[in-house]
Formats: C-alpha cells, sequence, structure tokens
C-alpha cells in the first residue's frame, strides 16, 4: 500500500466508508469521515453538541474536500451510493404494516385487565380520536397511523405530563 496523499479532517475520525463500498461496485471515487467531535465548529444546540460528516473525492492523486457540514451526535453506517439505484416512495403503503389503523372507524381503547391498545389514525391537523382516557398504573400501547397522503407534511403528538411526544 502506498500512501498518495493526506488531508485533515474535524477533529476526532470515528468511521470511515467509500463510495459504493457496501456494494460489489465500489468505486474508489468518494470517502466519508463521520469524525466525532465538532468542538466549536457550531452553536450549542442542547446537552449533546453537532458532529461532523466531511466527504472527501479520493478519484485523484490528490485528496479534496468536497462537503463538511453537521451531522447528529455519534454518525455511524454512512453509505454513499449513485442516486439511480435509490427507489424512493412519496407515501408509505398501509398494507406493509401489520398493527396499521386502516379506517379511522377502527380507532378505539381496547383493555385487557391492565393492559391497554390505544388505536387511532391521524390525518393533519386532526386525529381519528382527540382524545383518550386510561387507569393510572394501566400498561398502554398507542398504535397511531398517519393517513396523510402527502409527501413530506407532518404533525406531532404529545402526551403532556409524560415527557412523551413525536413527530409523525
Amino acid at each position: 500500500t502506498v500512501v498518495l496523499d493526506r488531508i485533515d479532517v474535524h477533529y476526532q475520525p470515528g468511521h470511515g466508508f467509500t463510495s459504493m463500498g457496501e456494494t460489489k461496485e465500489a468505486d474508489g471515487k468518494f470517502f466519508i469521515s463521520d469524525n466525532k467531535f465538532s468542538k466549536d465548529r457550531f452553536l450549542p444546540v442542547g446537552p449533546l453538541h453537532p458532529e461532523t460528516a466531511q466527504m472527501i473525492d479520493i478519484s485523484g492523486d490528490k485528496m479534496k474536500l468536497v462537503a463538511d457540514h453537521s451531522v447528529l451526535s455519534e454518525p455511524h453506517d454512512s453509505i454513499v451510493v449513485r442516486r439511480d439505484i435509490i427507489k424512493t416512495r412519496q407515501v408509505y403503503n398501509m398494507d406493509e404494516f401489520p398493527n396499521a389503523v386502516k379506517d379511522p372507524k377502527d380507532s378505539g381503547v381496547f383493555r385487557d385487565g391492565k393492559k391497554v391498545t390505544v388505536k387511532l389514525t391521524g390525518q393533519a391537523p386532526a386525529y381519528s380520536m382527540p382524545e383518550f382516557t386510561v387507569k393510572k398504573g394501566d400498561e398502554v400501547t398507542i398504535i397511531l397511523t398517519n393517513h396523510d397522503k402527502v409527501e413530506d407534511l407532518t404533525h406531532g403528538f404529545a402526551i403532556p405530563k409524560h415527557d412523551i411526544n413525536f413527530i409523525v
């Protein structure tokens, strides 16, 4: 092995990946350095600070930094593939999810002793059940199925006083 060039990255490389490196068509064009610390590069946004991922062109005799951006804490398992092999969906197919609540009429609170299952649907900005009540000490499972048919439309779901909130 011969080292042709080197390039500095910020600050501590944690994981490295090459373009198409997890396929039979590895091309040796790019290298991703997922770095564990980004001290003083970004404003603090909470207890965990952003980390960095840097893309380096390694196709020639000289390496060149071509992308440098923040990522969520502890970046892992980056993968670089050609865009023509990615088959995206704009809206999920509910038939692929066995627990999906396919019809808002199937919404409800179902009790089996202290185990309670709440099934509901959401279609921004409303839910099939705007509220539900359970007893203190119940073990509650919530199955929430998003019925939106529009791409990139999200709304929130929260259970006040229980520190539960997420994007639907």
